[in-house]
């Protein structure tokens, strides 16, 4: 996450501030928490999210548990089958980030670059 972070406003990106904040302490540079604190919140919306990929402010997206995000917590939502343990906005970024960018693992995480697609 530190390669070439201050060239954006957040190093990475991830759903949940439990997720964001592990990545954050280790590497000391900003990651955005998408959905807030659990990764229910609407926000940033996709099209938001779109917006600060297409600014490059964003450099990675953390694919923390990209088969379930952690949890089944779909408010009521059809998600297609998805796990998404949070908002709809995030199961949205999540899904746009694995259909546009290239994976890649590290450490056995599965992380984007939202620079590359």
């Amino acid at each position: 996450l530190k390669d070439g972070a201050s060239g954006y406003t957040w190093a990475a990106a991830t759903v949940g501030s439990n997720n964001a904040a592990g990545y954050q302490l280790a590497s000391g540079e900003p990651v955005m928490a998408v959905g807030g604190f659990n990764g229910t919140d609407p926000a940033p919306t996709l099209e938001e999210f779109k917006q600060y990929v297409a600014d490059k402010k964003i450099h990675y997206f953390v694919g923390t548990g990209m088969g379930g995000f952690g949890g089944r917590n779909t408010g009521g939502r059809d998600t297609g089958g998805r796990d998404t343990g949070g908002s709809e906005d995030a199961a949205q970024i999540a899904a746009w980030v694995q259909e546009t960018f290239a994976a890649t693992t590290v450490g056995g995480t599965t992380v984007f670059d939202l620079t590359q697609t």
